[in-house]
């Protein structure tokens, strides 16, 4: 597994844990790394993926309502919502990742810790966002 797909993977195990914490999002991944210290070359890359969607919360929220026919935000896991908004802001603000990759990583991080139509689920929505 990439560093990148690592740092993926921290960033959905934080973005969750803020779910349910709050606070600045610089310092809660802080105190979560300090608490579970994970690898240091994955920290860089997944500090700005959570920053990014906590400081782009509202708009992301507002697309992912909009691409998601049958579902009220709300009603969604917590682990889906956080992959979809994790997905949303690498399609929409980090260009230097290709789309596809980003939704192929957040269906893959939906197999692996969301329900069993998390997968799919996921890939329908950021599929409409792209």
């Amino acid at each position: 597994m990439g560093n990148r797909t690592k740092a993926r993977e921290l960033a959905i195990q934080i973005l969750f844990y803020m779910e349910f914490a709050e606070g600045n999002a610089g310092e809660l991944f802080d105190m979560f790394c300090n608490n579970f210290n994970p690898a240091k070359s994955i920290r860089a890359f997944s500090k700005k993926l959570v920053c990014g969607v906590r400081e782009n919360i509202e708009y992301l929220d507002k697309v992912i309502r909009q691409s998601s026919r049958n579902w009220r935000l709300e009603r969604m896991s917590v682990v889906d919502r956080s992959i979809l908004r994790l997905g949303a802001y690498e399609i929409l603000f980090m260009n230097q990742t290709p789309p596809k990759v980003s939704i192929d990583e957040a269906i893959e991080l939906g197999k692996k810790y969301g329900a069993e139509d998390s997968g799919s689920f996921i890939n329908g929505i950021l599929d409409n966002i792209y």
